[in-house]
């Protein structure tokens, strides 16, 4: 080989190696994607697991069950064939035995009478019949050949006549490649010296032939039940995947904001579970989109209300402080009223912002009460003695009824004492040449504080609106922008009662004055 060829070899050889190198390379990366795709099937969604974890799971199970019952059938049928060999190998040592010519004589001398009944005997057993004696040579065959001087069974076979216990063995034949059963069994009469041994080698054509129809048809019918696994692993994953599918898509609308319930009972139990607790979540979200509109309805309102109300005093300061700097309210009278209207509407103002600040806090949890026993005849006592000579102004008079002697109720002082005062003050701005009476009682659990007037009274229509912000009612006596409410007076005061665990009520009949009731729990030692 010349150094041309030689090189042409070495080059082929390395682009062989080298296009299989990038086939498996191909082949890995192909493998790869593969698994990943697998994979992502797998884990796409409840269906494809739940169908693959079935189907693989089963056909693991299904080799493994059919190599099982394969292996135990072998060796049923393995241990019926030994038993009825060893049957069979009985039953010709006992002819065998019978006979009375021995088979002591030369190798190669058998005499015919033996080598026909050694015939007879294997035809009728279908097994080859071999006898042999301590050392291993062949005495008797029952092929029609003739006996190769020497030969010799195999040394295993020695050793079971030597221990003399009937065995049966079975190996591949190395020529035909079947599987052979040769039975021994020690020759004659158990309670004599065993001289010889007999093999009785019997071939399970047959025998490898079912076994291999019965593990086709085991595997034949492992597909089938495959297939039947497949269709209910299928079916079992639709009725679980489905009620779920059906429930996402129930969610998505409930996200785009339709929340009709849908009242659909499902199948399974956990998704009925889920489909409750989801619906519960609905009302909930439900009441929280209702109170978070409400609130924002509220605080649209609220915001138009304070816009409103600051709007009237603020025309006002700025419609007089333009007089004042244009100059046409040349006279010091007119400048000092002008002046004067200014400083009422700040001091208006004032008190509106000081109130709007009071009632957010009150609704916002920002104003905490502290609730400690309190004298509230002593409270109220005191507020009426500081407020009688506002009363004298409208020639009203304030009278103080204390019927009990017990009026110890749990609150706070400064926040009572807001409360007697506002409803006075509301009393006193409604009277004029009237009384104003205040009364303290306790019955069995609570402590009653009446207020009652004899002035305008309020309207039944206007009644119930008392309670709203910024409202004032139509009639008030008293129309002095000096001394008008913010209209935020009597909502505070039932914010307040409220935190202090007590209710209010009021009764009114215009020209015939109004009357505040409140009641507390009575604190007992």
């Amino acid at each position: 080989m010349n150094k041309f060829t030689h090189g042409t070899s070495v080059h082929k050889i390395k682009a062989f190696l080298h296009k299989t190198k990038v086939f498996l390379y191909e082949i890995k990366i192909l493998l790869k994607k593969m698994k990943h795709k697998l994979s992502e099937q797998f884990n796409k969604n409840i269906y494809t697991r739940l169908l693959f974890t079935n189907v693989i799971v089963f056909s693991i199970a299904l080799v493994l069950l059919i190599n099982f019952s394969g292996f135990m059938v072998k060796q049923s049928v393995y241990g019926m064939i030994e038993q009825d060999l060893l049957r069979k190998s009985k039953r010709v040592n006992y002819a065998l035995s019978r006979q009375t010519t021995g088979l002591e004589t030369a190798v190669g001398s058998q005499s015919g009478t033996e080598q026909e009944l050694l015939k007879f005997l294997a035809d009728s057993f279908d097994a080859r019949i071999t006898i042999f004696n301590h050392e291993g040579t062949i005495l008797g065959i029952s092929a029609e050949q003739e006996i190769v001087p020497g030969s010799k069974v195999d040394t295993k076979f020695i050793e079971m006549l030597t221990s003399g216990k009937a065995t049966v063995v079975h190996k591949i034949d190395s020529e035909t490649g079947q599987l052979t059963f040769t039975a021994f069994i020690p020759m004659g009469d158990a309670e004599k010296t065993v001289e010889n041994g007999i093999l009785l080698e019997s071939r399970s054509a047959n025998t490898d032939l079912i076994l291999n129809k019965m593990g086709l048809f085991l595997y034949v019918g492992g597909i089938i039940i495959l297939m039947v696994v497949i269709v209910v692993s299928v079916y079992l994953a639709m009725c679980i995947s489905k009620p779920i599918t059906r429930l996402a898509t129930s969610i998505a609308e409930y996200n785009g904001g339709n929340y009709i319930l849908n009242n659909e009972k499902y199948s399974l139990d956990e998704i009925n579970v889920i489909s409750e607790q989801i619906k519960k979540l609905t009302v909930t979200l439900e009441n929280i989109q209702s109170k978070s509109s409400k609130i924002e309805g509220e605080r649209t309102r609220l915001f138009a209300e304070i816009s409103h109300e600051l709007r009237t005093p603020l025309t006002a300061v700025q419609g007089f402080a333009e007089a004042v700097r244009d100059g046409m309210a040349e006279d010091k009278a007119l400048q000092d009223k002008y002046l004067d209207m200014i400083c009422t509407q700040t001091h208006h103002i004032t008190r509106l912002v000081d109130d709007i600040l009071s009632l957010s806090r009150l609704e916002s949890g920002d104003i905490a009460v502290e609730k400690l026993p309190l004298d509230l005849a002593a409270l109220a006592q005191g507020v009426v003695m500081s407020m009688e000579g506002i009363a004298k102004v409208n020639n009203s008079t304030i009278i103080f009824t204390k019927k009990s002697d017990k009026s110890v109720v749990l609150g706070d002082v400064d926040r009572m004492e807001q409360i007697i005062r506002n409803l006075l003050k509301n009393a006193i701005n409604a009277t004029d040449n009237g009384s104003i009476n205040v009364i303290i009682e306790t019955y069995e659990n609570e402590v009653q504080l009446t207020i009652k007037d004899n002035g305008i009274g309020i309207s039944p229509d206007e009644l119930p609106h008392i309670w709203d912000r910024f409202y004032s009612v139509k009639n008030q006596r008293n129309t002095d922008s000096a001394i008008k409410g913010t209209g935020l007076g009597l909502v505070i005061v039932k914010k307040l009662v409220q935190l202090q665990d007590g209710k209010i009520d009021v009764e009114s009949q215009p020209g015939k004055g109004t009357e505040f009731c409140l009641s507390f729990p009575a604190f007992t030692d």
